[in-house]
């Protein structure tokens, strides 16, 4: 059975990219849009790991991270932050608000999955 991870993400085209390096290294995928959709999802599929985006509409994706590592049923799901926001201390608040990596776009394919797999075998 694959590995599930949740894409967190609200640009169609990062989504793509993701969902087709994601898929040829036999993951399964499940996306969502919004910082509150991603947090439904993650209650609802219990995935193996979550790549989150920041810069999300709505609900943050700190405050999403939050949520998720505030859930004693989902604290466990690594959270990969993989954002665009690369300024001095954005990594420190990610980190702060429970992200266990991030990584920053754009990134290196290999690179990230060589992340993932540090968390998902």
């Amino acid at each position: 059975m694959s590995k599930r991870i949740l894409v967190i993400e609200d640009q169609e085209d990062n989504r793509r990219i993701l969902r087709y390096l994601l898929r040829s290294a036999q993951y399964e995928v499940i996306e969502a849009v919004t910082g509150e959709e991603g947090v439904d999802l993650a209650e609802r599929e219990r995935p193996d790991l979550i790549l989150m985006d920041i810069q999300l509409p709505g609900l943050d994706g700190y405050d999403a991270t939050r949520r998720i590592k505030g859930n004693t049923d989902l604290r466990h799901i690594p959270i990969i932050v993989v954002t665009s926001y690369a300024l001095s201390g954005d990594d420190v608040k990610a980190f702060a608000a429970g992200c266990d990596a991030y990584v920053t776009k754009p990134f290196s394919p290999r690179q990230l999955l060589a992340k993932i797999r540090e968390y998902v075998p």
